[in-house]
């Protein structure tokens, strides 16, 4: 018999043709040559787009298994099961739908609108959230089964490939006041843009706030676009809105203004201001609104300000006192060649002369006279620069590494490895008004119990005189007496510029007290601390 040409006894052929654009089922059986047996021959796919009643029927199965809490069967129901899982189990246990029903819409060719109502709960917080989705059904390209065409926005029309879905507690809402009662605002006080965040998450609930409960949508979509302003989660829906709590920080709002309206007259420029006599911080403010805040945490050379610690060094190991002579030459070595602003000289100086002229050569020279770790000692054992400071928020609380060589001569000056910020200057300066160093701080530290960085001891009463001496002389005939003029009271300045690699010009640095305020700016570029940052300072005080 010829294979093919006649259907055996007992042997069905059969064909069923379906609607145009389907393709065919076809069943052929045959009778190999010699043998008794039969072959079945495998149907090809189905191929074309699903009809009407495919694509409802697949979005409706998929929609029930999902319903009834059967993730795999809704997966199966997808082209693409794993990313399916993987989502649908974390719309169950990350965004803690609890129960989830659908009304299914008429669909539109391959596309089927749906609403959801879930019933979302979080501890003791339950809430029902509504919203509109939609999927489309294709046709698997092997299987030829109409399926889902997996995508994430098929869980949350926002869902897409690289963000998730999470309910959790946001921090609790937080209105800070400053020192007096008052609200302060990113609108009057743009330069609070990072803190209040950071307030608000530290201390909501210590205020007395309760967090809200929110469904969020967290993760960097592909492209590397942000989910919501500034970068931060979106809240999709809220569960539960909590309290707000009051906070009262040490601000002042009347400082504060000050400050921001001293730093906008430059591109770039940041100051801070602290109560000597407590270490509570009055002002913070920057040119620049970026979540970096340089006030606070920057860590750049200070430059001459660091004259103030290294005078105190000075003085307490009885290597210079204020009247005693101490040439300024144009130049001075100590591993490497050093030189004076300008080339400036003064051969007949003393040392509280060199101090309030900024004299770079002077205090070289006496780089050979101090051990290579007498400056880092100073720094941390009586102005607390580089202990763990517990301000309230983050910051930097200064670095001086105890080099030698060339490295210990450019410390002396404010250069080398020496790192500081402007809160960590103005806390210097502040340490000099009252003799011993108060650390800085935001919130008063009995809210969360936090232990403030203590000083191992004070400066000595004689040094301490000295320095503020010295620290006058300047505010009144020396290099910050053009930006103090005016300013009476007790009062005392230092300037700085400090050289940058690849910069054209120096930082301009600026540190000075006045009563109970001291503050301490720094202006990128700005060339002599004076001229740039000394009126930034200066505008400071006055307000205080």
């Amino acid at each position: 018999m010829r294979t093919g040409a006649k259907i055996a006894t007992g042997v069905v052929g059969a064909a069923i043709v379906g609607a145009a654009g389907l393709g065919a089922y076809n069943l052929v059986d045959a009778v190999a040559d010699g043998g008794s047996g039969t072959r079945t021959e495998a149907a090809p796919v189905k191929t074309g787009p699903p009809s009407g009643s495919e694509t409802e029927k697949t979005a409706r199965d998929f929609l029930a298994a999902w319903a009834a809490g059967d993730m795999r069967k809704a997966a199966e129901l997808t082209d693409n099961a794993e990313a399916a899982t993987a989502a649908l189990t974390g719309y169950r246990e990350n965004a803690h739908v609890e129960k989830v029903e659908f009304k299914q819409g008429a669909a539109t060719g391959a596309k089927v609108p749906f609403s959801v109502t879930a019933e979302v709960v979080l501890g003791k917080q339950r809430s029902t959230w509504t919203y509109d989705s939609s999927l489309a059904v294709a046709r698997g390209r092997t299987s030829g089964r109409p399926l889902v065409d997996w995508q994430p926005t098929v869980v949350h029309p926002e869902l897409t490939a690289g963000r998730t879905l999470r309910t959790d507690s946001a921090p609790a809402q937080v209105t800070a006041v400053d020192r007096d009662g008052t609200e302060l605002n990113v609108t009057d006080h743009p330069s609070l843009a990072s803190v209040l965040p950071e307030l608000r998450k530290r201390f909501g609930e210590k205020a007395g706030g309760e967090p809200s409960v929110e469904v969020r949508l967290e993760g960097a979509p592909a492209g590397g676009a942000s989910p919501g302003a500034g970068g931060q989660a979106k809240a999709l829906h809220v569960v539960s809105k909590g309290k707000p709590g009051k906070l009262r920080t040490t601000l002042s709002a009347a400082v504060q203004r000050a400050a921001e309206a001293a730093v906008s007259r430059h591109s770039d420029a940041s100051v801070v201001a602290v109560k000597p006599s407590t270490g509570e911080i009055l002002a913070i403010a920057n040119a620049k609104k970026t979540e970096f805040n340089p006030a606070l945490s920057g860590q750049t050379a200070p430059g001459s300000t660091m004259k103030v610690v290294t005078a105190a060094m000075l003085l307490e190991q009885g290597k210079a006192s204020p009247g005693k002579p101490l040439p300024c030459p144009k130049n001075a070595t100590y591993g490497m060649t050093f030189h004076n602003v300008e080339q400036s000289e003064n051969p007949g100086a003393t040392f509280a002369q060199d101090f309030a002229a900024s004299c770079n050569t002077a205090f070289i020279s006496l780089a050979d006279q101090v051990p290579d770790g007498a400056l880092a000692a100073e720094a941390r054992d009586v102005f607390g620069l580089g202990l763990e400071w517990k301000s309230g928020i983050p910051t930097s609380d200064g670095k001086v590494p105890a080099d030698s060589g060339a490295g210990k001569a450019a410390a002396l000056i404010g250069q080398g490895r020496v790192q500081m910020s402007p809160l960590n200057m103005a806390s210097v300066a502040a340490t000099v008004r009252t003799g011993s160093f108060h650390q800085p701080y935001l919130v008063d530290p009995a809210l969360d119990g936090r232990e403030l960085a203590r000083a191992p001891r004070a400066l000595s009463p004689a040094a301490a005189r000295d320095l503020r001496s010295m620290m006058r002389l300047t505010a009144v005939s020396g290099t910050g007496a053009r930006a103090m003029a005016g300013l009476d009271g007790e009062i005392g300045a230092k300037t700085g510029s400090a050289e940058v690699d690849g910069q054209t010009s120096p930082n301009g640095w600026f540190t000075a007290y006045r009563g109970d305020v001291a503050a301490a700016a720094v202006v990128p570029q700005g060339g002599h601390g004076g001229d740039s940052a000394g009126p930034v300072v200066a505008a400071v005080l006055r307000a205080g």
